[in-house]
């Protein structure tokens, strides 16, 4: 008999081939026809990566240590449910490596990225990615399309600088698998490192991924979110509600509190923090209560002369921006989304824990409170 979840797979594939582009198993394609060139990595050193689940960003060079290279990456893209709430409300994610967002990627311009990506055969879905950072394919979406089973590697040169978003892009499926987990950062760092509007070096002691996702999951007559057992379970009812373009949630990296508490990110006075923010769907405002945005690129380019002590930067849907701050203070931060709605109701809240000395040139309370003297 074929049940409700086959059926939707079964719908799934149909809308994938339907709105897939023709890669033909024999004979060239057109609108893919290769041109014979020598491969230009063939002499290049070849580097493996090891990627770190977000907030981490993995260990890279700020300034690039010799010429070009071949970095090689490996994702596994995995279905999974996650908690996404303190109430417990669940949420059939799709994942690159079991995060949301997926790790961070970290190249130098001029690198060529070689990504094996993996669907394993306990996936119910296909996958493929698309990077905003490639050039030709979708991004390389065309070229990555691969069912539960199968596996594919994919490599482009990063030609241009600056942070960038990755995401699945199933043909027919693209919001779907987006705003149920898949998306992450590539962030390709110009050869000579970061450098401020008159060329000077920008340099950070630690980075950190806050990817912001807006959530959309069901509820049934009662008003209670439903629990599915798979995302193919999940489809019809989920489309449905993001269509009405109102999230449930709005939540960095996966979970409200995902990165509160014990799992706020730290830094101590006196360090600089760069802060990746990717947004694969909506437009966000980040913000730093209690601190600034020091050097901003709003867009993510390194190319253009970033903006300076921002109290609040703008994130465009669809891309990742980055911001650095050096810590003056101790204490806890609040990295919010500015709609105040979002951060404080839905979820879009982080906290940066950091160590160190307090300076009373900078803040002081003067006197504690007390009674209105005089009355």
């Amino acid at each position: 008999m074929l049940t409700r979840h086959t059926a939707l797979i079964g719908v799934a594939l149909a809308a994938l081939m339907a709105g897939a582009p023709a890669i033909a198993e024999e004979g060239p394609n057109p609108t893919l026809k290769a041109v014979a060139q020598a491969d230009q990595t063939v002499n290049l050193p070849r580097v493996k990566a090891k990627l770190l689940a977000p907030p981490a960003v993995m260990e890279h060079d700020q300034v690039a240590v010799g010429g070009p290279k071949v970095v090689e990456f490996t994702m596994t893209i995995e279905e999974k449910e996650i908690v996404v709430d303190d109430e417990g409300t669940t949420f059939q994610a799709m994942t690159f490596d079991g995060s949301m967002p997926g790790p961070t990627m970290v190249v130098h311009e001029g690198d060529y990225v070689e990504l094996t990506l993996i669907n394993p055969e306990t996936n119910s879905m296909p996958h493929n990615i698309d990077f905003h950072a490639a050039t030709g394919a979708l991004g390389g979406a065309q070229l990555t399309l691969i069912n539960p089973g199968e596996q594919a590697t994919l490599r482009f040169k990063a030609t241009r600088q600056g942070t960038f978003v990755y995401h699945c892009a199933p043909p027919g499926m693209v919001p779907w698998h987006v705003v149920s987990g898949m998306s992450g950062t590539i962030m390709v760092l110009p050869r000579e490192g970061l450098k401020d509007e008159a060329g000077n070096p920008v340099k950070y002691d630690k980075a950190y991924t806050i990817g912001e996702f807006d959530l959309y999951i069901p509820r049934d007559a009662e008003g209670d979110y439903i629990d599915y057992e798979t995302p193919g379970d999940s489809y019809a009812d989920t489309v449905e509600v993001m269509k009405g373009l109102v999230p449930t949630h709005v939540v960095f990296n996966g979970a409200k509190g995902a990165l509160t508490g014990e799992k706020a990110m730290t830094a101590n006075v006196g360090e600089t923090v760069l802060f990746i923010h990717s947004t694969a769907n909506r437009d966000t405002r980040p913000h730093l209560i209690g601190g600034h945005g020091d050097y901003v690129w709003e867009r993510g380019k390194f190319t253009n002369a970033p903006e300076k002590d921002l109290e609040t930067w703008f994130v465009a849907g669809g891309s990742a921006g980055v911001a650095t701050y050096t810590f003056l203070q101790p204490g806890i931060y609040a990295y919010v989304n500015h709609n105040l709605i979002e951060a404080a109701e839905l979820g879009a809240t982080a906290h940066v824990k950091v160590e160190g000395e307090w300076n009373d040139d900078l803040m002081k309370q003067v006197t504690a409170p007390g009674p209105i003297v005089g009355q």
